[in-house]
């Protein structure tokens, strides 16, 4: 990326309605709500809920403790709506109410059309489409899975008409200065690697985004993809505000649906394909209608914001073409993020696009392996937007060298992590 476009975007997202780190208190009083965010939790067997419940329900309770409302957007289940019991119970344990957005894998087998489709839904959460409202912020829940029998993959991104007369009746009666929230599951922006393919009707998001216009202060809240992402609406997708709008597409809590090697524990790894581990997120709203997001990641006391890798051992004198890799977990394009060696001067990372290196070794290992080493392998590593590199010195001292890297998080702030690399004398 240029240093003028990386400029641009800089100032584009000084222009959103971010609550910089810098200029947070504790979300505590009357001016501060927090709200608990689960993407695709998507069991596919009683198993399943258990690494659900174990590996982010229970994990989630100090966070759910301070949290008014919690959203699971869609992929309830995968195609088992048996299971929905299951999750119901998990959440429960959590205390506090739950509004549950439906999924392509939550739509019954064998439905005839986008209309019966989500029978088994309705009778375990009720409504599809739905709002909330609390004094600082609004949540529209809709069903965005419009199902196409016969077709493949089955489904398409889109809006029905019975929701635009919903959000046409609702969205005058709500006060502009709120934050208006819109959880759905498929993202508003299109993911297909086919050119010109759309995965979200072009149509229903501009019509949909013509009704939120009038908002100043809009987040949208989307999963499906099981890796994690923020996307900037502007001109190019339909959005037409002083402001770019704010995509979080939200990892999953299922990870890579619940695969890969397992832990002491018996929870399999499950990281995501663009490297970012399976968890949970929060969203905390103030009363100007400002936010800050954060993702913790599952059972991790330290909850890393980033995951560092880079070569344990490279021989003294050679061309330094190796570097250190930074998976920060909820960065995106423009954001600072830094590295130095030994306490040496700051340098720019450069983001590149290419999948997680240490995903990339879990791939070797598991081609490597000789039997099975978990019940699905994980998955195979894909391009990460959040992943950085810096080339790492080999003109220096033969030892060990610590490298550390800092990434500037809008809502965190300054967050750090720590690796070493040792150069070794060689001789031809």
């Amino acid at each position: 990326m240029s240093r003028m476009r990386a400029a641009v975007l800089v100032a584009l997202l000084a222009a959103t309605r971010f609550a910089f780190a810098a200029d947070l208190p504790a979300c505590e009083g009357k001016d501060c709500v927090q709200i608990l965010v689960f993407g695709d939790p998507q069991p596919k067997s009683k198993v399943d809920v258990d690494y659900f419940t174990r590996d982010v329900v229970e994990p989630a309770k100090p966070a759910a403790k301070r949290s008014v409302v919690g959203v699971a957007l869609g992929d309830i289940v995968q195609d088992r709506p048996d299971l929905y019991p299951g999750i119901k119970a998990a959440t429960k344990r959590l205390g506090i109410p739950w509004l549950f957005v439906p999924g392509n894998h939550d739509m019954d087998a064998g439905a005839k059309s986008d209309k019966d489709a989500l029978d088994s839904f309705h009778k375990a959460f009720g409504k599809d489409s739905r709002t909330w409202s609390h004094d600082l912020a609004s949540i529209i829940v809709l069903d965005d899975v419009i199902a196409q029998p016969g077709t493949s993959p089955g489904y398409i991104g889109g809006l029905r008409e019975d929701q635009f007369a919903m959000l046409e009746q609702w969205l005058p009666t709500q006060p502009r200065e709120r934050l208006m929230i819109v959880a759905v599951h498929i993202p508003f922006f299109d993911t297909s690697t086919v050119p010109g393919q759309e995965t979200f009707r072009a149509a229903d998001r501009a019509r949909l985004f013509a009704l939120l216009r009038p908002f100043p202060n809009v987040l949208l809240l989307s999963a499906h993809t099981h890796n994690q992402r923020h996307y900037f609406h502007g001109a190019k997708t339909g959005w037409q505000g002083e402001r770019p709008l704010h995509e979080y597409n939200v990892g999953a809590a299922c990870g890579a649906f619940w695969s890969g090697a397992k832990d002491a524990a018996g929870i399999p790894d499950t990281t995501m394909s663009d490297g970012t581990p399976n968890g949970f997120a929060t969203l905390q709203v103030r009363r100007d209608g400002t936010y800050a997001l954060a993702w913790h990641p599952a059972r991790d006391a330290a909850d890393a914001q980033m995951a560092l890798h880079a070569p344990k051992v490279l021989r003294r004198g050679a061309y330094p073409g190796w570097g250190v890799y930074a998976n920060v977990f909820m960065g995106f394009e423009g954001m600072r993020v830094e590295y130095r060696v030994d306490d040496g001067d700051w340098m720019p990372m450069v983001r590149v696009a290419q999948g997680d290196p240490g995903l990339l070794a879990e791939n070797a290992r598991d081609d490597d392996a000789g039997a099975l080493r978990g019940y699905d392998r994980s998955p195979e590593a894909t391009p990460s937007t959040h992943l950085w590199r810096g080339a790492l010195p080999t003109k220096l001292a033969a030892g060990q060298h610590t490298v550390e890297v800092r990434a500037f998080d809008p809502w965190r702030g300054e967050t750090r992590a720590t690796t070493t690399y040792r150069l070794d004398e060689a001789k031809p």
